[in-house]
């Protein structure tokens, strides 16, 4: 499904000026606060006007301010999660999921009510009120309400936001799913690293109301460049890794990219799977010679590709392995020290324990 978008829209001293098209099956939505991305989604829905432009799903125009088409945010068919689930507090857990499934025409009926819910792992809820729920609860059953209504589009404006670490992570997990397996394209606004990094196939960085970056979400993740923009303190690569094994005697997972292999702690993951892995350049440390006797159970062959502005006492460098990357935060004393320069082979080290088994993501 390819989504169309050329809009603009003033708001007081702030202009969204955006063009982009993208068929990406799940799109990151990534920026600051203030960068344009709720304002965005919101002419998507049809909540928002634009001042002029258009946006198109395929072939359905959903505003065009020249041909004079607005549709109303119930003729666009597109759901919305928002950063609070917003359940009706009177009605039951299944009445709040069929209430959706109620603003959809019978034509439109794709989605199976059994397999959202199985998908969401809430079957167990359905006769409890909002009110009994957890945080992460509530966020599934307004994902699975948003999905009833048969739409052809999920948007997901922060909706992991007011949750702790560990409901995110489950929550993360059941986007994946909803992803791979009902193929519904999904807007995925969030201003987190990790989430973005995780979840999204490409990703379009906003700044000021200006996309400053788009395209697959290992390549604008991983720009030097952009840092200031992605935030230097979560800076780092996305690897696409293949699961080896696992080492049972050590509670290992091996993982293999560009024929290199890497070890985690032990995921629940089967061998063949596809697996997404965000290595932080804070955790990669560089070596002009093969270390012997180390603790880092990573060691990977590589050579200097870029180096990023030297400001302050650390200095990104940018690392070439096979046909991805690597990214090592160093400090500009070890950057003159072993004089890094672009082309220069060297090792990078990635202790196993620094992969955190919360930072992947299964791509089906």
């Amino acid at each position: 499904m390819k989504l169309d978008i050329h809009i603009c829209k003033q708001r007081q001293n702030f202009t969204l000026d955006v063009a982009f098209v993208t068929q990406a099956p799940l799109l990151g939505l990534f920026g600051r606060s203030g960068s344009g991305k709720s304002t965005l989604i919101n002419c998507l829905a049809g909540m928002t006007t634009p001042d002029r432009g258009r946006i198109a799903i395929d072939d359905h125009v959903l505003f065009d301010s020249e041909a004079g088409i607005n549709l109303r945010p119930e003729q666009r068919r597109i759901g919305y999660v928002f950063q609070d689930a917003l359940l009706f507090p009177h009605l039951s857990v299944e009445r709040n999921l069929f209430y959706g499934a109620k603003l959809s025409s019978p034509d439109d009926k794709r989605i199976d009510a059994q397999q959202v819910i199985e998908l969401l792992g809430i079957g167990h809820l359905l006769a409890r009120r909002p009110a009994t729920l957890s945080g992460g609860e509530k966020q599934r059953v307004a994902i699975g309400r948003a999905l009833l209504a048969n739409p052809r589009m999920l948007l997901m404006d922060e909706p992991l936001a007011s949750l702790d670490g560990e409901r995110r992570h489950e929550i993360l997990s059941y986007i994946e799913g909803l992803r791979d397996r009902l193929r519904i394209p999904i807007v995925f606004v969030s201003h987190s690293v990790a989430e973005v990094s995780r979840l999204a196939d490409e990703v379009i960085l906003l700044a000021e109301g200006k996309v400053l970056a788009a395209g697959p979400t290992p390549d604008v993740m991983g720009r030097l460049d952009l840092f200031p923009h992605t935030g230097r303190h979560e800076s780092g690569a996305i690897l696409e890794t293949q699961v080896v094994s696992h080492d049972e005697n050590y509670d290992l997972t091996v993982l293999c990219f560009e024929g290199c292999h890497l070890s985690m702690a032990r995921i629940d993951a089967q061998p063949g799977d596809r697996i997404r892995v965000r290595v932080r350049s804070r955790d990669v440390m560089l070596a002009t010679s093969r270390p012997e006797n180390v603790s880092a159970a990573n060691l990977l062959p590589g050579c200097i590709e870029q180096i990023g502005e030297e400001s302050g006492a650390m200095v990104e460098v940018r690392v070439r392995v096979g046909s991805t990357h690597l990214v090592a935060r160093i400090t500009r004393r070890a950057l003159h020290e072993l004089a890094l320069t672009p082309g220069k082979p060297v090792y990078a080290m990635i202790k196993a324990a620094a992969l955190d088994r919360r930072s992947i993501g299964q791509h089906g």
